[in-house]
């Protein structure tokens, strides 16, 4: 049974934010000014709080510099299988405080800033959010990043470097507006460029075809693709491993053939064309938009990494040392295609492998299937990328000609297996014919691949029997599930530190790499000391982010409250709404008995809608309308509070979940893959009331669904429902609150200038809600009910938290790492981090 530590044991443990040595304090310092006067040639009168936040960025990266090149140099030496992930989207957040982390530098870095006289957290509230995903997709992708460098992996992000991340959000009069995301506006101190490495990628032209002669790709418009890389640094383990995102760039004589007879200068101005490629990330989630500019960037990210990869195979220590085999290719190479965005990787590595590398198609075709894997991220239809292939004819011709022969293969072999079901061999085709042609992306990555997995258990099961029915029924094995998980480093020890000193005094500090040891906090759920403490780091949390909020957006918070808080991105799957009809439905509870007891609450809804998503947009007016008149209601006073959080972004995570007692997931059964913001909001002690979607099925197995508020449909009912068809109208009647608070929207109570604002919303709740809204809102509301019991119970409450806490080990990403890595790559995971941390400490 585990027990707390003595405090002689306490004095033992090094701090997980690493020791704070005089040596090296002063060692900072002396790094901190020289940096400050040679990199960026300013003294302490003159400077102001970002040139010290440079300063500092750059004194860490000193102490990365070393570790990263010994890392390469190992990987070199020692030639193991490396592992290529493919992502559009990187949604790293800030890398100062990381850094410090996971080199243990913080404590002696906090300790050299504070004998500077300077504020560590004002430096840190200087940095930019590396804003380059929109979403769980690209956020997933940075934790992997992450906990394959702690796993000692020879591993390499590869994405596109947006010059525009992620857009600021803005509110204003209740609505959405976006800003661009200059974040390069300063520079970035955690990149490094490498010109040397810069390479063609090839659009346009035409497929030229002579007898007996493989086709040639010819008059292609030429786009440089220059490479900057981002170290990744592991936890506490010297291994220091790199994101590449490449730029595109104009070569010198871009359009200036054209121009022989004049115009020079709009010929220069015309290398934007080009450039444009890597300019903006698309601010999609969940939604596929079928425009050109898109697909340029998928198949320019896929080809400058893909040219990169069989250049680091070819100049290997093997095979510099032998005769060439590309035989090899899948024993050393390993490639994940997050999502579909990436799957031109697929035709891309084939065209290299025949016209490129003169392999005949089978060999090339096996290679390719052995070296791709493919995660599938999403079951909602509008999501799943369909490109027209008139669009991919003229953008990229020979990959056409590829994918078409690939179908060919693949559905002479299907027509083998189902010579009489033409439906099936229309089902299973990589090209749909119905509407326009269209090139299936999910199809071509699972014939591509020899692996597919989902991101949940239940995700998974939905896309075997479901979405992809007939390709699992052909090939079962292919099939797998990884579930989601998150890096405790950033989402324990970086955001939540009283939370993660506590922890390392209950149970010492191996949890950090192995968080399964959380399990020993099931031992302490009744220590009334330990209680009493996770209380207060939770109190302690809810005080600071109350007084975030109040300067911000200058609104009384009571500390006391229960906070409440629904943060993702706004989309109608995800039932921001049914979290707003639950708010409506306690102001008018407050209001019909303003005497009764009421455990008060502060509702925090935050997040992002795409900019052309109407729909999503009036959700976010509705909410932002709705807390106004709750706010400044007298009658509601503190017991109701509704915030709206402006520009919900990685860096105010940080700040709002260690702070949330209440997490929303509760999207509609069967919608949601996975989730990760459920584990976060888990593993810093919030309790979750959600639907069985997603991993929050998995969450609920691991702590038990009594420790958990589980409401709703589950995916059968939905079927069912779907089967039997929705009757909106039919709830709406039967429940009288809930008619009370969908008349009050109607009738313009919460719009008294413009009655009519929300009739789209309403319209599509009664007419065209794909995910059932009313059908849930009874069994959320009883729910809720039962949540505010418990809240008044504080020691019980904190008891189930402490359950939950110690329930989350399976949701750390160094888990799904390992899985992956054993069940999909073909990578072993144990020993690699103490031999490339031995190696590395023999360098030092």
């Amino acid at each position: 049974m585990a027990t707390p530590l003595t405090d002689q044991e306490k004095r033992k443990q090094i701090s997980i934010r690493g020791i704070v040595g005089v040596e090296n304090v002063a060692e900072l310092k002396q790094g901190f000014n020289r940096h400050l006067h040679f990199t960026l040639v300013k003294d302490r009168n003159v400077a102001t709080p970002r040139d010290y936040y440079f300063a500092l960025a750059h004194t860490v990266r000193d102490h990365l510099v070393g570790r990263w090149i010994r890392t390469q140099q190992f990987y070199y030496e020692a030639d193991p299988k490396r592992v290529y992930y493919l992502s559009l989207e990187f949604y790293m957040g800030r890398a100062l405080q990381n850094t410090m982390i996971n080199l243990g530098l913080q404590n002696a870095c906090d300790e050299a800033i504070y004998q500077l006289g300077l504020d560590m957290e004002d430096l840190e509230e200087m940095e930019e959010d590396a804003g380059l995903g929109n979403g769980g997709l690209g956020r997933l992708a940075a934790c992997f990043l992450d906990s394959m460098a702690t796993l000692g992996l020879a591993a390499y992000g590869y994405g596109i470097r947006y010059e525009y991340g992620i857009f600021n959000q803005k509110i204003k009069d209740g609505w959405q507006f976006e800003e661009a995301d200059d974040w390069l506006r300063y520079g970035n101190p955690w990149e490094k460029a490498r010109p040397e490495f810069m390479l063609p990628v090839h659009f346009y032209g035409r497929v030229e075809e002579e007898d007996g002669k493989e086709p040639k790709w010819v008059n292609s418009q030429v786009v440089l693709a220059m490479p900057y890389d981002t170290p990744i640094p592991g936890y506490m383990n010297n291994t220091v491993n790199t994101m590449r995102l490449w730029s595109a760039r104009a070569p010198n004589d871009f359009n200036l053939r054209d121009f022989n007879v004049g115009d020079y200068i709009q010929a220069v101005l015309d290398r934007n064309l080009a450039e444009n490629i890597s300019r903006v990330l698309y601010p999609n989630d969940n939604f596929f938009e079928g425009k050109e500019l898109r697909l340029k960037q998928e198949y320019f990210v896929v080809a400058a990494t893909l040219q990169d990869v069989i250049r680091c195979f070819k100049t290997s220590k093997r095979n510099c040392s032998g005769p060439l085999s590309f035989d090899s290719f899948p024993d050393k190479v390993a490639i994940q295609l997050n999502d579909t965005h990436p799957a031109m990787a697929i035709p891309e590595l084939m065209r290299i492998f025949v016209d490129i590398e003169k392999l005949d198609w089978d060999t090339a075709w096996n290679i390719t299937k052995q070296t791709f894997a493919y995660t599938n991220h999403t079951v909602l239809p509008e999501a799943l990328e369909r490109w027209p292939v008139e669009l991919m004819e003229r953008l990229l011709p020979r990959h056409l000609q590829i994918i078409y022969r690939i179908n060919q293969i693949h559905l002479d072999h299907i027509a083998s297996l189902f010579p009489d079901d033409m439906d099936r061999i229309r089902r299973m085709s990589l090209i749909e014919e119905e509407g326009g042609k269209r090139v299936n992306m999910a199809h071509l990555c699972i014939v591509g691949s020899h692996k597919v997995n989902g991101v949940a258990e239940i995700h998974s099961d939905i896309i075997k029997r479901d979405v992809f029915r007939d390709f699992s029924e052909l090939e079962p094995e292919k099939f797998q599930n990884k579930t989601n998980g998150i890096t405790p480093r950033r989402w324990l020890l970086l955001c939540n530190p009283g939370l993660a000193d506590l922890i390392a005094e209950a149970i010492g500090e191996d949890y950090v790499k192995d968080l399964n040891h959380l399990q020993k906090l099931n031992d302490l759920v009744d220590y009334d000391t330990f209680i009493r403490d996770v209380a207060k780091v939770k109190q302690d949390n809810k005080l600071k982010f109350a007084q975030y909020l109040e300067k911000v957006y200058n609104v009384d918070i009571n500390p006391a409250s229960m906070f409440d808080v629904h943060v993702k991105r706004i989309h109608e799957y995800k039932r921001q709404l049914l979290n707003c009809l639950h708010v409506i439905t306690m102001y008018n509870r407050i209001k019909r008995g303003p005497i009764k007891p009421f455990v008060p609450r502060t509702v925090i809804i935050g997040g992002k809608a795409a900019p052309g998503y109407h729909m999503a947009k009036m959700i976010i007016k509705l909410i932002t309308s709705v807390a106004d008149v709750v706010n400044n209601d007298p009658v509601i006073g503190r017991k109701l509070k509704v915030i709206y959080l402006e520009n919900y972004r990685v860096s105010l995570a940080e700040k709002v979940i260690p702070a949330t007692d209440l997490s929303e997931q509760i999207s509609t059964a069967g919608t949601e893959a996975s989730g990760t913001g459920n584990m976060k909001f888990m593993l810093n002690g919030a309790l979750t009331i959600g639907t069985m979607d997603g991993a929050n099925v998995e969450m609920a197995e691991e702590a038990g669904e009594e420790n958990l508020f589980i409401f709703g449909m589950r995916v059968e009912d939905v079927a069912e429902m779907d089967k039997e068809g929705y009757d909106a109208l039919q709830y709406y009647e039967s429940l009288p609150e809930l008619k009370q608070a969908v008349d009050q929207i109607k009738s313009g109570y919460f719009s008294p200038k413009q009655p009519e604002m929300f009739s789209d919303i309403i319209n599509m709740l009664f007419h065209h809600d794909r995910f059932k809204v009313f059908a849930d809102y009874e069994s959320y509301v009883k729910c809720q009910e039962r949540v505010s019991a418990l809240y008044k119970d504080q020691r019980e409450w904190t008891r189930v938290v402490i359950k939950n806490i110690a329930a989350s080990g399976k949701f750390s990403s160094d888990r799904s790492i390992k899985e992956y890595a054993t069940e999909i790559w073909g990578v072993d995971c144990e020993n690699k981090t103490f031999y490339l941390n031995f190696a590395i400490k023999l360098y030092f």
